[in-house]
């Protein structure tokens, strides 16, 4: 894989009965095609800091996450890519009680562990600290010189990476959707999109905060919006109407969904289509940020919630 290519992924057509009675066109860029685990917005991101880690001549990557953060795992596989030492600085220090039962059951973690990664992990409390000077002098001692990259891998480099997703292909679209966590994949396609489009946002998260994340990050332009009303809950939260959304989007299209981002923002623009939300005849784009290698670690968990439920 070459973190040096500019990579352009396909954009596939959706055809649904609903889209036909206001001749809605409907299409999905498919970034989760890019590599089956440094997918979507995580190849994007990570590009120009792995770029400026070798320039700097480090020869260690470290970032943060949570036990099923898809980009903890993105950071493992593309650093044995290309040639880093990785460490992952994981939120929750009961997880580190029992390694072998963690790595057993968390596919994420396990996967990433294959693939080199060394774990810390850390209490709650010292998560929230993360950034602190105090916690980076820790980590410089026990690990030396490394390159850090942010919880999500969210930084200006990652917005300049992002901001390659949309090509000129793409300036036909009306609306371009977008699903947000820590606000680098939105804040790159708002700097590069069009005077004339639309850059619609589906937070996985719930809150305020986002919107000065994005102004802090982005261009400013106020070509954008934050949809808040498809986050089931919050971060992680999902009921069975999701499940089934997904299992049925995928028999219909083809086209997989994870359920913490992409199947949220999927339900959420099918369901502004059936409420007339968009102007007759609107040319709506899709980005598929990934993040399908974590469905594993999700059915297990969903498996102790709902014995017959999983996501196929």
């Amino acid at each position: 894989m070459n973190f040096n290519s500019q990579i352009q992924s396909k954009n596939q057509h959706i055809v649904l009965p609903e889209l036909e009675a206001n001749n809605y066109q409907l299409f999905i860029k498919r970034e989760d095609q890019i590599h089956p685990l440094v997918s979507g917005n995580k190849f994007r991101k990570l590009k120009y800091n792995l770029q400026k880690a070798i320039e700097q001549k480090k020869t260690t990557l470290l970032t943060f996450g949570g036990a099923f953060s898809n980009h903890i795992l993105a950071t493992a596989v593309a650093g044995e890519l290309t040639g880093f030492k990785t460490i992952g600085i994981i939120r929750g220090d009961e997880l580190g009680n029992n390694i072998e039962k963690t790595l057993a059951t968390n596919s994420t973690l396990r996967n990433a562990s294959e693939r080199g990664m060394q774990f810390e992990f850390v209490t709650r409390e010292t998560y929230r600290n993360k950034t602190s000077i105090e916690f980076t002098e820790i980590l410089q001692k026990k690990y030396g010189d490394f390159y850090s990259i942010p919880e999500g891998g969210t930084n200006s480099l990652a917005v300049k990476g992002c901001e390659e997703i949309l090509s000129t292909e793409d300036h036909q679209f009306d609306y371009i959707c977008v699903c947000v966590g820590t606000g680098g994949t939105i804040s790159g396609i708002i700097n590069s999109a069009k005077a004339h489009q639309k850059v619609l946002g589906f937070p996985a998260l719930k809150g305020n905060f986002l919107e000065n994340d994005i102004l802090n990050i982005s261009n400013k332009n106020n070509n954008w919006e934050l949809i808040k009303d498809y986050h089931f809950g919050g971060y992680g939260k999902y009921n069975k109407e999701l499940i089934h959304y997904i299992n049925q989007f995928k028999k219909d299209t083809k086209i997989p969904l994870d359920p913490i981002y992409t199947g949220k923002m999927m339900f959420g623009i099918l369901d502004m289509i059936k409420k007339n939300t968009f102007p007759k005849g609107s040319k709506i784009l899709i980005i598929h940020s990934g993040g399908l290698q974590g469905i594993e670690g999700f059915n297990h968990r969903l498996k102790s919630k709902f014995s017959d439920l999983k996501i196929l």
